[in-house]
């Protein structure tokens, strides 16, 4: 209120100094208004001196207040803290600041302007007052800094902490960290009857060891092309800017046109060595199990991944399938029954895998068995019509099924590892025994709480997966129908043996073929209808390209959106220069899917764990909860102009 008076109180002196010569114009034209105007006049002016006085009295008070803060023995003044303290207006601008203050960032030079943002990490004001304590540097040494608002501006205390925070940085860069390191294919270039593969092998091991050696990293092998490294936090810090360029070099090294890759797991900030080397080993299984050729850092439950461009090396021995086998076959017999789901939205992969599952449990060991699928959102709806005519129990869905589950209920999950995926995830939850059966690159997710966890992703598919261990448990279970499902699942995840396929797949397919499986018919599996191809060829043709990348957004009009969304997919890939390529679609009212493919040289599932979802190097998907079909192509073109990712 005080403040409004003596705002005005200008305007009052000067209506005061002009109304005396007016009075005393007015009395000499009208002595009785002249009068009446001279006493207004007196009053006017004795309040004008009253506030006069009182204004005196006012600077008086103001300047003994700014006095008694900056003096007073209560805050005893700026001059009397110990340590640097400066004080600035809404804009930055000094105001006060101590001799301490002065000598380290003035050079005891008082400059005029100064602004206090150099000193406080360039922060404005505002937001260094609001995070109340920050670090920042200047002239060599390293402050903590407390900042608070104050009556008369906004106050900022620097606490010089440089020896203890050296000393911190010291401790933290000398943390060891251990990693264990494997060639994925070196047996490729270890052969002694040639000595370019055996001179390849020798370039890689050696460029392994020069980077351990200019590292200042210890290595020491302790197993056929197993390495373990332990090394210091800086060094690991080092790699992960550099984005461990050691896989690019040990790439470059080639025979018979297929490069080296490295996988390595890494455990990170663990308290004893003990636990980085369990840690590490967790990491390397990962970086594995996603198809190798990349470094995995794990540190406590949270994953970084760096690399994996490289396709995924194909194991051609079976001798894991086949000791994987004798442990299904154990938990089968060992099981009251058997139940087998996939992933929720089945395709021919996952279904043809249940298929061929189904046929084993009930005709090699005679169990109680049935397919746990939502036959009403499924893409293999006509396959899963086939195999239903001669067994009209199945195929039972989710919520059935769960009078099925129990403690001695065995479930087999298949084309999937994710909780988040599972088709009857409550029935997993109530099972006392769990199997997977995947080829999926190995996502952060998994279950781990299975008892047999069969997991190839060189693998073509889960169908081949399944058909290997139905030939070593029992080759003659498979009807022509059954076999026919596994045969079209490895079509459809092969692109018709076009991607991902090695000697294991067509030695599967020439096994189904010999169990009847008619190729023709498998390929009508595969037909369209007319709706459906003139919906694929409106995505098709309405494709945008993004670095190399199509992608293509399906309206709510389209017909059997996942079916057609998926062929769109894979159409999209014979676009010329086109890596890889991208369908969005929505699948409700709340979820917006993203279909991505690739011939191998982008590896989607990279881009597609971006934006929360997961798949396989040529094959992946999300799902993303509230968003529009167009906020779901801008995070996908944000991702993709990420260059990173894409290399």
């Amino acid at each position: 209120m005080k403040r409004r008076v003596w705002t005005v109180f200008p305007a009052c002196l000067i209506l005061a100094v002009l109304m005396i010569p007016m009075s005393a114009a007015t009395f000499m034209y009208d002595k009785i208004l002249g009068v009446v105007e001279m006493a207004i006049t007196a009053i006017v002016v004795t309040a004008v001196f009253i506030l006069a006085l009182r204004f005196r009295n006012y600077i008086r008070e103001v300047a003994q207040s700014a006095m008694n803060d900056c003096y007073s023995p209560s805050h005893k003044g700026l001059e009397a803290m110990k340590t640097p303290v400066a004080v600035c207006g809404t804009h930055g601008e000094l105001i006060a600041y101590n001799a301490q203050f002065r000598k380290l960032f003035l050079d005891d030079y008082e400059g005029v302007n100064v602004h206090i943002s150099p000193f406080i990490a360039e922060l404005s004001p505002e937001d260094a007052v609001k995070r109340g304590s920050f670090d920042a540097e200047y002239g060599g040494k390293r402050f903590t800094v407390f900042g608070r608002e104050t009556e008369h501006g906004m106050l900022f205390e620097f606490i010089d902490d440089t020896y203890y925070k050296n000393i911190a940085d010291q401790y933290n860069d000398t943390k060891t960290s251990v990693a264990l390191i494997v060639f994925d294919n070196i047996e490729d270039f270890s052969s002694d009857a040639e000595q370019e593969a055996a001179a390849a092998h020798l370039a890689a091991e050696n460029l392994l060891y020069r980077w351990a050696t200019k590292r200042n990293i210890l290595l020491r092998r302790f197993g056929e092309n197993r390495y373990i490294a332990i090394f210091e936090e800086a060094v690991l810090r080092q790699e992960m800017e550099q984005k461990f360029d050691l896989l690019d070099e040990i790439r470059a090294i080639t025979y018979n046109g297929r490069p080296a890759t490295l996988s390595i797991g890494v455990g990170h900030e663990c308290t004893t060595l003990t636990d980085s080397a369990s840690q590490a080993r967790k990491a390397l299984d990962m970086a594995l199990g996603r198809g190798g050729d990349q470094v995995a850092v794990l540190t406590g439950s949270d994953y970084v991944f760096y690399g994996g461009v490289a396709k995924g090396v194909e194991k051609t021995s079976k001798v894991r399938v086949r000791a994987v086998s004798q442990e299904i076959a154990e938990a089968i017999e060992q099981a009251e029954r058997v139940l087998i789901t996939g992933h929720r939205y089945s395709d021919l992969d996952c279904i043809g895998a249940a298929a061929g599952m189904y046929a084993l449990v009930t005709k090699k060991y005679n169990k109680d068995c049935h397919i746990v699928a939502d036959i009403n959102r499924t893409m293999a709806s006509d396959m899963i019509a086939r195999l239903s005519e001669n067994r009209r129990d199945m195929f039972i869905s989710p919520d059935s099924s769960m009078l099925l589950s129990g403690q001695r209920t065995l479930l087999f999950i298949v084309d999937t590892q994710s909780p988040d995926f599972i088709e009857a995830d409550r029935v997993y939850k109530n099972c006392g025994n769990v199997i997977i059966i995947d080829h999926h690159r190995k996502m952060v997710n998994f279950i781990d709480n299975a008892s047999v966890f069969l997991h190839e992703p060189s693998a073509s598919s889960t169908c081949e997966l399944v058909t290997e261990v139905v030939q070593y448990l029992a080759d003659d279970v498979l009807s022509h129908t059954e076999a026919e499902a596994l045969l079209a699942g490895i079509m459809l995840d092969t692109k018709n043996f076009v991607i991902n396929t090695g000697v294991r797949t067509f030695e599967a397919a020439a096994f189904l073929r010999k169990k009847g499986a008619d190729t023709v018919t498998v390929r009508n599996v595969f037909a369209n209808s007319l709706e459906n191809y003139r919906d694929k060829s409106l995505l098709v043709s309405s494709a945008q390209i993004v670095n190399h990348c199509a992608i293509t957004v399906a309206d709510d009009t389209t017909r059997n959106s996942r079916v057609v969304c998926a062929q769109a997919a894979d159409d999209l890939l014979s676009i010329q220069d086109t890596y890889a390529s991208f369908v969005i679609s929505r699948i409700d009212a709340h979820t917006v899917n993203i279909s991505a493919r690739s011939f191998g040289k982008i590896n989607v599932q990279l881009i597609m764990e971006a934006l929360g979802g997961g798949g396989h190097q040529t094959m992946a998907a999300v799902q993303l909860k509230d968003v529009s079909l167009q906020e779901a192509k801008e995070q996908l073109v944000n991702v993709l102009k990420d260059v990173n990712i894409l290399k």
